[in-house]
């Protein structure tokens, strides 16, 4: 074999630049969705209904009876107004909640629609032959649509809107007009919506007193002050979600989950994530573990000297936690007593909708939009949530606020959502392949430091909360933890979506929670089952929460120090710190 048989084409690295280059392009245009999976979807399912006999002769009976039922309702209402109507729409569908929809001939605009919108459901669905996610893809592709020429979208048809500008004179028309300006203006500008200014973090949001103790290329670590005579000895060490800020778990002060654990005698530390930039493109997972929560926990029990600490993950950072538990459980590092995961998957097999985004075809796209800057930019992810939920977060907000001139009041929820982080390229694609496609971690084949780590490793007590109305990690698949340990899990399930069900303050109207304990080595449960088994109460889980730390934690102390008063982690300035202000 000559020399030159050995040496490199230098061809082949223009090729993948060129072929990265396209593949960025088509993800930008493409708002990071694949139009070769959305072509392999709908070909796989129109060729297989096409070779379905059965299915067809299915959906025309499906379309006859609905239009038999249509007719049915129309000949009812003609003679009683009150008859009851063909369909109901779904639970979590208000749109037709306004009587005005009762009228004629609305009533029959929004029951046709819904007995549409079902049709399409049938023939999306239970076709032979169609994988899965190529199934999924369509009905959701279908369901976008079908959101998109909702009657509730258009003057024509929408009797709440025609009330709205007859009574305003047509004048909500001309606020929901300056009310779009506004809202294009902002977005041109890179500015947070409109109201965000009330919410200033270190004053109205993320206000929680306490002092930043370390600081490294990736992490400021917050130590706030305490606020009784005496303190659990065990502290508790909260590793955040780095897609967002890490104050949803301190936003308002009566709703702030820090300040609630710091009244109940708890020294509360937090990370908070440094929003990476193009020159933080090679930030890998192992990097977000060693540089956040193994170096906080180094200062944590160097700071209170305790031979335990708490560990509590939210989404993204539960993750992380749960894979630093396992690392450390591998190595016979028995520091964390307890770990609490809020809303945070460990087995992605089935991560619901959000699954849609995620295969070999759309994570080349992402891969090639993030290598092209370096990062992620939270509105693309952003972005994909908003479409998870069109109905409530895209569709509902064109309506209320640019036609109806509605505008909905800014909350310290809301601001909070709008302040998002960046994802460095080398992380965010190592955890969608490793975790979300290849299912790495439940599957024991995820490796840190060159060797294997697997939560059947954890031995310490868990507490786990999931949501009832989660869009990012659905709790049936949270609640998959109880196949991947045999450790005591003590599992919340609340009411309310991924963020809102978290932020769930006692006292906070209409919340409620069903829990269950599954002891040390017993038997896991299937969600349903476990459902059915497990015991409904009113009320914040938080109260829950606190009463199984408090049964995991020792007698009372003395408050220990704030940071070191020199070395390695003395105060280095006043909360919130620098990484949280960063854009």
């Amino acid at each position: 074999m000559t020399t030159s048989s050995l040496s490199p084409d230098p061809l082949d690295g223009i090729a993948q630049t060129l072929d990265r280059a396209a593949a960025a392009f088509v993800a930008q245009a493409m708002s990071g969705l694949s139009p070769v999976t959305m072509t392999q979807a709908f070909l796989d399912w129109a060729a297989h209904l096409a070779i379905s006999p059965g299915k067809q002769l299915q959906l025309a009976n499906k379309a006859c009876r609905k239009v038999g039922r249509i007719a049915d309702y129309s000949a009812r209402r003609a003679d009683d107004d009150r008859a009851d109507p063909a369909i109901a729409p779904l639970p979590q569908d208000r749109r037709f909640a306004d009587p005005a929809w009762s009228e004629r001939p609305f009533d029959l605009i929004s029951q046709a629609f819904l007995l549409n919108q079902q049709w399409w459901h049938a023939a999306t669905t239970g076709i032979g032959g169609v994988s899965r996610h190529h199934e999924q893809m369509v009905n959701f592709a279908a369901r976008q649509l079908l959101d998109v020429f909702a009657p509730t979208n258009f003057l024509a048809t929408n009797p709440v809107l025609q009330r709205k500008i007859v009574e305003t004179g047509g004048q909500c028309l001309v606020e929901g007009a300056r009310h779009w300006w506004e809202d294009a203006q902002r977005l041109a500008r890179g500015e947070p919506p409109v109201g965000s200014e009330q919410f200033v973090v270190g004053k109205s949001v993320a206000a929680a007193p306490g002092k930043i103790v370390y600081r490294n290329e990736l992490i400021e670590l917050i130590q706030y002050a305490p606020t009784t005579e005496t303190v659990h000895p065990e502290p508790i060490l909260i590793v955040p979600a780095w897609i967002m800020k890490y104050y949803i778990l301190d936003l308002s002060p009566y709703n702030s989950l820090v300040r609630w654990l710091v009244d109940q005698g708890h020294t509360v530390f937090m990370i908070s994530w440094h929003n990476p930039g193009s020159e933080d493109r090679n930030l890998d997972m192992d990097a977000y573990r060693r540089l956040g929560p193994v170096a906080a926990l180094d200062a944590v029990q160097a700071i209170t000297g305790s031979d335990k600490v708490h560990g509590l993950g939210y989404c993204l950072g539960g993750t992380l936690l749960a894979i630093t538990a396992a690392a450390m459980s591998r190595d016979q590092d028995d520091r964390l007593a307890t770990l609490t995961l809020l809303a945070a998957q460990t087995e992605f097999s089935e991560p619901g909708e959000l699954g849609l985004f995620i295969d070999e075809a759309q994570l080349n796209l992402l891969e090639n939009m993030m290598w092209s800057r370096g990062y992620l930019d939270s509105g693309q992810m952003g972005g994909a949530f908003h479409i998870l939920r069109s109905n409530d977060l895209i569709w509902s907000r064109i309506l209320g606020t640019y036609l109806m001139g509605e505008r909905e009041p800014m909350s310290d929820l809301m601001a909070w959502n709008a302040d998002g982080t960046r994802m460095p390229y080398a992380m965010h694609s190592e955890y969608l392949r490793r975790l979300f496609l290849d299912d790495d971690l439940a599957e024991g084949r995820f490796k840190v430091g060159n060797r294997t780590v697997t939560l059947s490793a954890l031995r310490q007590p868990l507490f786990v909360v999931g949501t009832e109305r989660d869009h990012v990690a659905p709790w049936r698949s949270v609640h998959k933890i109880h196949w991947l340990t045999s450790a005591e899990i003590r599992f919340v399930l609340t009411s309310g979506g991924h963020n809102a069900g978290i932020v769930s303050e006692p006292g906070h109207a209409r919340r409620r929670f069903h829990v269950s304990t599954r002891p040390l080595d017993g038997p896991a449960l299937d969600p349903d089952d476990w459902l059915d088994q497990s015991e409904a109460q009113d009320g914040s889980w938080w109260l829950e929460w606190g009463r199984w730390l408090g049964a995991h934690s020792g007698e009372r102390v003395a408050p220990p120090g704030m940071g070191q008063a020199d070395g390695v982690y003395r105060p280095l300035c006043d909360a919130p710190g620098h990484y949280v202000m960063e854009r």
